[in-house]
């Protein structure tokens, strides 16, 4: 009798976990409380995998030998708990998927910064000639990629969500781009249980592995103190010169050994300081992969990020139009800000995620002319910047935004969707809210310019 694993969630993460386990011949239940996705129904009933929608039956899951459950589950879940007690095991997508992968991971995980990091690192693995898969946070699931075929490399941006449920989980090179205060409501308020969670990405790494980190962090570089730490440390600093990859305020440099090559950011696809440190941590990711410097130079000419990371998305009477709609809290902003010299109409709002604007305060004075606030409860925004920007407007809509933006813009100037907050109250999701964005602007471009 084969052994019989449930899944629990019936996402991305769920449904890859549900054809991973049918490829490698388990008994497989899928259980969703919410309705299904249609193209995830579809491929559980093309794959005939039993599943469930709207409902969890408890006696149905807790007959497994194995529960997947979607990382956005909790541990504290009832469900969860009363598995535990069962003594059944509980693990997460990325775990059963590690467990079944025969390549080499590069994985990146962070607060801020870790979509670009490992579509980079992903872009120039492929550009080296790299037989790699992109996976987890961003595009397909682990699991999904796994089950369709084996890759030499696996890329893969991880949550501390997905962290938690991992075991066995061992890459060969981490990345971890920075921890800054996210998702506490997830673990109980308490930031060192968040910080826990991003360093269960080196707990089982050894010292024939990687870690390349952000030094100039102020929380990992504490916690590098405290912890003993197994892999090759591998530092990038924004500040320190003496160390084997930093910026020295002209260009990025790394040093390997006898190596040493040299970038210009100019002479790459993105811009902005935070974009400096993502860069350098994917090239070296990719160089000790065994990547040529030819390659890596020449991919890094060549790289397209992806939507709503300070995307331009169009140029109306000579203003910039800058999507930033994932900058979802004050840290994402802080790089933002930092990626323009010309003055700003900064649009922010949305769900307050316990922000402290503190750490934007300076330069938001010295660069933002004028503030728009984009959301259904903006007092806490525009109590806060009141007496720092000369002009505050409040929008409830993308069109009415790019046209109030517009007025208020001279030519020269950049219009930033850099909202530092969740878009929930009246947008589906970040992407949501970046695609009306983009949409509007370019409404208000055709009509101005016809």
């Amino acid at each position: 009798m084969n052994k019989k694993v449930v899944i629990v969630g019936a996402g991305e993460s769920g449904t890859g976990a549900a054809l991973l386990a049918k490829v490698k011949g388990y008994d497989v239940f899928v259980s969703d409380q919410g309705l299904i996705k249609d193209k995830y129904k579809t491929e559980l009933l093309t794959a005939k995998i039993a599943f469930e929608e709207g409902a969890h039956t408890s006696e149905k899951i807790l007959a497994a030998d194995l529960i997947i459950k979607s990382p956005g589950i909790p541990d504290k879940a009832d469900l969860i708990k009363q598995a535990k007690a069962k003594g059944i095991e509980v693990i997460d997508e990325l775990e059963f998927a590690f467990r079944y992968l025969t390549g080499k991971v590069i994985a990146i995980t962070g607060t801020n910064g870790k979509t670009t990091t490992t579509l980079l690192t992903f872009h120039l693995m492929k550009t080296a000639g790299f037989k790699v898969a992109l996976a987890g946070n961003v595009g397909e699931s682990l699991a999904r990629k796994v089950a369709a075929g084996a890759h030499d490399w696996y890329v893969i941006e991880i949550s501390s969500f997905q962290l938690d449920g991992t075991k066995s989980f061992r890459p060969e090179i981490g990345i971890l781009t920075n921890i800054t205060p996210d998702h506490l409501d997830r673990y109980e308020y308490k930031m060192e249980n968040y910080i826990n969670s991003k360093f269960q990405l080196v707990r089982n790494m050894t010292e024939n592995n990687f870690f390349i980190y952000y030094a100039d962090d102020a929380v990992t570089s504490q916690q590098l103190q405290q912890r003993t730490i197994a892999p090759v440390k591998i530092p990038v600093s924004l500040t320190d010169n003496s160390g084997s990859i930093h910026y020295d305020g002209e260009k990025m440099i790394w040093t390997f050994g006898e190596t040493t090559f040299a970038v210009r950011q100019s002479e790459t696809t993105l811009k902005g300081p935070h974009n400096l440190i993502n860069t350098m941590m994917s090239v070296a990711a990719v160089y000790l992969a065994g990547g040529s410097i030819q390659s890596i130079k020449e991919g890094l000419g060549t790289f397209t990020n992806a939507p709503h990371r300070l995307e331009s998305v169009g140029m109306i009477k000579g203003v910039e139009f800058v999507n930033d709609s994932k900058a979802t809290n004050v840290d994402s902003v802080v790089y933002a800000l930092g990626s323009y010299a010309q003055p700003l109409i900064w649009i922010a709002g949305g769900i307050d995620k316990g922000n402290d604007y503190n750490i934007i305060k300076a330069e938001v004075a010295k660069k933002v002319k004028t503030l728009i606030c984009l959301g259904k409860d903006n007092t806490k925004l525009k109590e806060f910047f009141k007496n720092v920007v000369s002009e505050i407007h409040e929008v409830q809509t993308t069109k009415d935004l790019v046209r109030v933006a517009l007025k208020a813009a001279h030519e020269g100037d950049v219009v930033l969707l850099s909202p530092a907050c969740a878009s929930f109250d009246l947008f589906k999701n970040y992407e949501d809210r970046g695609n009306q964005f983009r949409a509007a602007v370019l409404e208000l471009k055709r009509e101005v310019e016809s």
